[in-house]
């Protein structure tokens, strides 16, 4: 089958006929994809910024359809829709009973890597590797959706939309009315913005450094915009000099993650969604900790449990609620995957989904 796969760091990744997928074990099944979404963690896994096992098939935003089950697998049944879950969750470790799904570690591939090129292991990105035109994953990481909804809007729900609202409706809970700041308008920024809609905020200001995702951001719900050069005038001015009720970092950078911090009010909330690299350190006094009573928050996969908050999404979606057609603003092969890695890294707005 054909896929994208990257063999060295910081290396262009290639487009490849020679990948072959294995036969789906215990607990396993197979999907064709149909679309995927390119986001801005498979490039920091290309460029070595996030982890990963090389040679590497990335992608992990993917929608698809299931075409066989592994032994002992009941289903989802052949021919199911479905959007992959890069954090599938077990539904018995102590964090899936404990309400935070998001955070379990207990599914693991318990055979050989599902994947192979020219003959040699390869290993999918994130545990689905969507950049190739089939997967072998665990079934619990495939969650079924309706047949009429489309593979490239699905596609988007699996992690920049889920992660996105989510961070404002699971993790931090923002109430009507409320100020929110979002730093960093990619495509999980946007889907913050989209979020602090949801939740009724106001108002939003959307901090970015590229006019072409200020505008993106105004067209999905901001309120305001500015460039990092103004947000200690534009805090002044919406705030009233308090700093924001909540402010989101979705950049993963110390230095921007300092910047919400310091655009937060006293007893405020900071919430950093953007993934960051291990050894980029982030310094708080402990003074500063103490007499502000200001929240930090992580937040990984928007805190979601996505074997229900995927359908949520979609149910937004078809009320109107939630735009995420909008949220395609290309459509690519898997040959020109390699590009949009280019144009991303550059700072371009293009939104791009790979269709099979």
């Amino acid at each position: 089958m054909r896929g994208v796969i990257l063999r060295e760091v910081g290396k262009p990744v290639e487009v490849s006929d020679e990948l072959t997928v294995r036969r789906p074990g215990p607990g396993e099944v197979r999907v064709r994809l149909r679309a995927a979404g390119v986001c801005h963690s498979d490039l920091s896994m290309c460029e070595g910024r996030l982890p990963a096992q090389l040679p590497l098939v990335p992608g992990h935003e993917g929608a698809g359809e299931v075409v066989e089950l592994g032994p002992g697998v009941a289903g989802p049944p052949v021919g199911t829709h479905v959007i992959l879950s890069w954090i599938p969750p077990c539904g018995n470790c102590f964090f899936c009973l404990g309400g935070q799904p998001n955070l379990c570690v207990s599914v693991r591939s318990a055979g050989p890597p599902t994947l192979s090129a020219g003959g040699e292991p390869a290993y999918a990105g994130l545990g689905v590797g969507c950049f190739a035109e089939e997967s072998v994953v665990d079934a619990r990481a495939v969650i079924p959706i309706p047949d009429d909804v489309p593979f490239d809007v699905a596609a988007v729900v699996g992690c920049a939309v889920i992660t996105g609202v989510g961070a404002v409706v699971n993790t931090a809970k923002v109430p009507p009315g409320a100020s929110v700041l979002v730093i960093g308008c990619g495509g999980v920024g946007i889907n913050v913005i989209q979020g602090a809609v949801l939740a009724a905020a106001a108002p939003i200001l959307a901090v970015d450094r590229v006019p072409g995702k200020l505008e993106a951001a105004r067209a999905f719900g901001a309120t305001h915009t500015t460039t990092p050069d103004g947000l200690i005038e534009a805090t002044k001015e919406l705030t009233e000099g308090r700093g924001f009720d909540y402010a989101f970092e979705v950049v993963g950078r110390s230095a921007t993650i300092r910047q919400a911090w310091k655009a937060t009010r006293r007893g405020g909330t900071t919430v950093v969604v953007g993934a960051g690299i291990v050894d980029d350190m982030v310094s708080f006094s402990a003074a500063e900790l103490f007499a502000t009573e200001r929240r930090l928050l992580g937040c990984l996969y928007g805190s979601a449990d996505v074997r229900t908050g995927f359908t949520r999404l979609l149910r937004l979606w078809r009320a109107g609620r939630l735009d995420l057609d909008g949220l395609i603003t290309r459509r690519i092969t898997l040959d020109e995957v390699g590009d949009a890695f280019t144009a991303m890294g550059t700072g371009d707005v293009i939104r791009s989904l790979v269709t099979f």
